[in-house]
């Protein structure tokens, strides 16, 4: 069983803002050895500037060919992988009448099948842990929005839905194999990302608290990672209640703009 106080060899994709920056540097801090994946070279390079810990790792996890070739690249350089961290998301809102299915296809491209392509390019390796005695790590990054139906979020919550159904059915299957999968689930955090959304966010924390939580939910292996915790009990009950009962809840957060004349 691995320490948590172990050097453990990590792939952490999104890493070069917001959550997964902050992570990275807990990681690094930690003494950690990580590859670092992102799509800007420069903020990467700048992440693992005067670390010899950090490894950049440029990829679009969205390419199926580049995760693969950067699957094979990571097995040249660790041999292994102890933790795989899929981080890498984005989101757009939908807003009806005007339902753009190129648009979900985008988002469903990034933060499902992103990670999806990350998760069979990271299972050799993280097999290979196990063949060394070590209890290797599977981790990605869904959301809050998992666990409740919200307006104008058709793609971005339908994406990190199927995500987290995916990495709990894979739980199901890599149990025997001794890897141990992590759901993370996020409440409202301070990143580029969510400056960019235009409504109140409830019990908004920043990327260094809620990369605290995720560290520190990684070393203690738990399954379901979700913070903060007022917030997402909250969605949790809320998403248990009667489908009528749920549905006149949400309609009171729809928006409705001004009609045309």
């Amino acid at each position: 069983m691995t320490s948590p106080n172990e050097t453990r060899r990590i792939w952490l994709t999104g890493a070069t803002s917001g959550i997964g920056r902050a992570v990275a540097l807990r990681l690094l801090d930690r003494g950690h050895l990580v590859a670092l994946s992102g799509r800007s070279e420069p903020a990467l390079k700048a992440l693992c500037e005067g670390r010899n810990n950090a490894l950049p790792l440029p990829l679009d996890v969205t390419d199926r060919g580049a995760v693969e070739a950067a699957g094979r690249h990571l097995g040249d350089l660790f041999g292994r992988l102890d933790l795989a961290v899929l981080n890498a998301g984005t989101c757009e809102y939908l807003d009806a009448p005007h339902l753009d299915s190129a648009l979900v296809e985008r988002v469903f491209a990034v933060n499902f099948f992103g990670a999806v392509y990350c998760i069979s390019a990271a299972l050799p390796l993280l097999r290979q842990a196990r063949q060394t005695g070590r209890r290797p790590q599977l981790a990605a990054t869904s959301s809050a929005a998992a666990y409740l139906a919200l307006p104008r979020a058709e793609a971005y919550g339908a994406s990190k839905a199927a995500l987290s159904h995916y990495l709990e059915s894979l739980r199901l299957d890599l149990a025997h194999e001794g890897i141990d999968v992590s759901v993370i689930h996020p409440g409202f955090v301070a990143t580029p990302l969510t400056a960019r959304n235009d409504f109140a966010m409830p019990m908004r924390i920043s990327a260094e608290a809620a990369a605290q939580a995720i560290v520190t939910g990684l070393e203690k292996r738990r399954l379901d990672i979700h913070f903060p915790r007022r917030f997402t009990y909250g969605l949790r009950l809320l998403g248990l209640l009667p489908p009528p009962l749920r549905y006149r809840l949400g309609k009171r957060l729809v928006r409705h703009p001004a009609m045309e004349t």
